[in-house]
């Protein structure tokens, strides 16, 4: 493969830097490491939402989806096929990118950035933004030069150059070994950072050998900027995820497959150790997640399609404290492939399809929790052998999930002080006693959480 120059690389890079980049965290920040992960939001959108939802529920982090231009479609999956790395796609143009993030930041919450770099397109036309392109040439970007020279589609999951070389689903695979791809690659991920974006979202991580990752990485303007990883564990497959954490988080898929099997197939009582004590990546090291954009679709996780089964999931994941939660927040679909209501554009929760699981009562309620209880120990586990458990997070909170098909009432005993607490599951207020009991009655598929400085509902 050819080998461009390195002031081809600079002057790539000088152009999209000319912004001091916020500052980000390499993990997830600080109090607060919930993402509502707006899928097909549009900018706009995403800006009134950071305002009037995420800041005051006290979610950290939003996750756009790709903000560069793509092939024209009404598909969702358009955005996943870059043309260039211009912001010009279905969701807003720079203006609106640059006011969201903004936006976002003066409400508290920063932005993760959805990124597209293992591939660009898969056909011929005229882009979002009216770039033309063919499948191995996007003037002033990228040459034939610049791709793989496998020219077929992926097969074969346990041959790791097949996996890293080829084409995944028939999408043109760059060449990230090339310093000039890595360059330009870095260019468009430093344009992003010169615009306020705090971390990425790297999608499909698992196609890019992970020392080419590191590498693009250092090119970054800010190469702390948190950094989270696509890549799907598969047994004995060649590629595993644990090779991609030196470089940042990265996606724990059986966190969200064995929450589906629990959930619907086997007893709640065994989430008694969930995380590691299961196999899975180290928790500072795994973002997880009840369902995202790809799994609702596929059926290996739950969805908003589960109903109260998916609410108590959710309540589970942000309740325990294993990973970084992401909170998947898309819209209703019978076509797997169809794109966004009205373009991205939402007007307002609940209507023209869009689901707005992240502002669900139960939901958003526990990121509240979630915050107020970070680095507290389970404590005070109790289950009944089947689907009803109840646990503790130290002295700053305790929660209680009934997936039973009848109801049930019981004390329990906690490690909270004495006093009054609301419950934000059932926002009625609720007495633990000076022995740390609680006594409630919750009905089938409830929960209850309670904790430390939430006492009036």
């Amino acid at each position: 493969m050819a080998r461009r120059t390195l002031a081809g690389i600079a002057a790539l890079a000088a152009a999209s830097a000319v912004m001091t980049p916020t500052v980000a965290e390499a993990s997830p920040p600080g109090s607060k490491d919930v993402t509502a992960v707006l899928f097909e939001w549009n900018f706009a959108s995403v800006a009134r939402e950071c305002t009037t939802t995420l800041g005051p529920a006290g979610y950290g982090y939003v996750q756009v989806s790709p903000p560069a231009e793509h092939i024209q479609g009404s598909q969702w999956w358009t955005s996943y096929q870059p043309v260039s790395y211009r912001i010009a796609g279905r969701l807003g143009d720079r203006a609106a990118f640059k006011s969201m993030v903004d936006t976002c930041h003066a409400a508290g919450v920063k932005v993760v950035a959805d990124t597209v770099i293992n591939h660009m397109s898969a056909g011929s036309g005229t882009g979002t933004g009216g770039s033309s392109y063919s499948k191995y040439n996007y003037p002033g970007l990228y040459s034939s030069y610049d791709f793989d020279n496998c020219t077929s589609q992926i097969t074969n999951y346990g041959d790791r150059w097949n996996v890293q070389n080829c084409e995944l689903v028939g999408l043109a695979d760059l060449d990230t070994g090339e310093d000039y791809v890595r360059g330009a690659i870095a260019g468009y991920m430093n344009d992003l950072l010169s615009l306020g974006v705090d971390g990425f979202r790297i999608d499909a991580a698992k196609h890019i050998p992970a020392a080419d990752l590191a590498n693009i990485k250092s090119l970054l303007t800010n190469p702390s900027a948190y950094w989270k990883q696509e890549v799907i564990h598969g047994a004995g497959e060649a590629v595993q995820p644990t090779e991609y954490t030196g470089t940042g988080d990265v996606q724990e898929f059986r966190y969200a497959y064995d929450l589906k099997r629990v959930f619907t197939n086997e007893n709640l009582a065994y989430l008694k150790n969930y995380g590691e004590g299961w196999g899975y990546l180290n928790s500072g090291s795994a973002g997880v997640f009840v369902d995202n954009h790809d799994t609702e679709r596929n059926g290996s996780t739950l969805s908003y399609k589960d109903n109260a089964t998916y609410t108590l999931a959710n309540v589970f994941m942000l309740a325990w404290p294993y990973g970084a939660p992401d909170i998947n927040s898309g819209y209703e679909f019978t076509d797997h492939d169809a794109g966004p209501p009205n373009g991205g554009r939402v007007d307002a929760c609940w209507q023209s399809g869009w689901k707005c699981q992240h502002n669900w009562p139960e939901i958003k309620s526990m990121v509240g929790f979630r915050n107020a209880t970070r680095g507290q120990a389970v404590t005070n586990w109790w289950d009944n052998g089947g689907d009803a458990i109840a646990f503790g997070r130290g002295n700053k909170g305790f929660v209680a999930i009934n997936h039973e098909s009848g109801s049930l009432t019981r004390t329990y005993q906690t490690s909270l002080p004495a006093g009054t607490y609301c419950d934000v599951q059932s926002n009625k207020q609720v007495t633990v006693d000076g022995s740390g009991r609680l006594t409630a009655t919750l009905g089938s598929n409830t929960a209850l959480a309670v904790y430390a400085g939430k006492s009036g509902c």
